[in-house]
């Protein structure tokens, strides 16, 4: 018998994939030079939004700073919103899982995106409860936010598996005893669960 109790899933490349290349088109569009994602979101101080400290007026306004003049306040919210692509076969997993244990949501996660996919996804509707990172003021992999997430979730380590696509976010969980899948595709991830015997069908 399985000694998992809580599953703990990641929201970004595991239940929604991100489509950023529009945005980083629009922007290249509008005449803005950028060496990619991590450049873009570096200079709109995304770490400070997903940890709380910048609010989304505050993450729009850098966006449209990047290009003055060439970017509407509207623009710049629809392209940084429109940018998921809902995984079915995690979804469904997801969901499926918490008639049967524990299914919680730990996301590094910013109050607009929030707020868009849990209307367009109903992603809060999963399981028993979240906890982003813009809440906790801090993101993975730092070890508060999984001390909170333990708090929060009456989480035991040692019968809670964490679900995230970066290896690093795994392993800090790891390092609090928790269990810890590193996903990539769903076929995987299912088979990864059910070494753990976690049940998936």
């Amino acid at each position: 018998m399985s000694q998992i109790r809580h599953v703990v899933f990641d929201i970004g490349w595991v239940l929604l994939n991100l489509r950023t290349e529009p945005l980083l088109a629009l922007l290249a569009e509008r005449g803005l030079q950028h060496r990619g994602l991590e450049d873009v979101t570096e200079r709109i101080a995304l770490t400070a939004h997903e940890s709380g400290r910048l609010d989304g007026a505050g993450l729009l306004n850098n966006l449209t700073a990047l290009v003055p003049g060439k970017l509407t306040h509207d623009e710049a919210r629809a392209a940084w919103l429109d940018i998921f692509d809902p995984q079915p076969q995690m979804l469904a997993l997801a969901r499926r899982l918490s008639e049967r244990y524990r299914v919680h949501l730990l996301s590094n996660v910013g109050e607009l995106h929030w707020a868009h996919i849990t209307l367009t996804y109903d992603v809060h509707r999963i399981g028993h409860g979240y906890l982003q990172s813009y809440v906790a003021g801090v993101m993975k992999p730092h070890a508060q936010i999984y001390a909170e997430a333990e708090r929060r979730f009456a989480l035991d380590p040692a019968s809670t598996v964490f679900i995230d696509d970066r290896s690093d976010n795994v392993a800090a969980a790891q390092t609090r005893g928790w269990h810890g899948i590193v996903h990539s595709r769903a076929p995987a991830t299912f088979a990864a669960l059910q070494a753990l015997g976690v049940a998936t069908d």
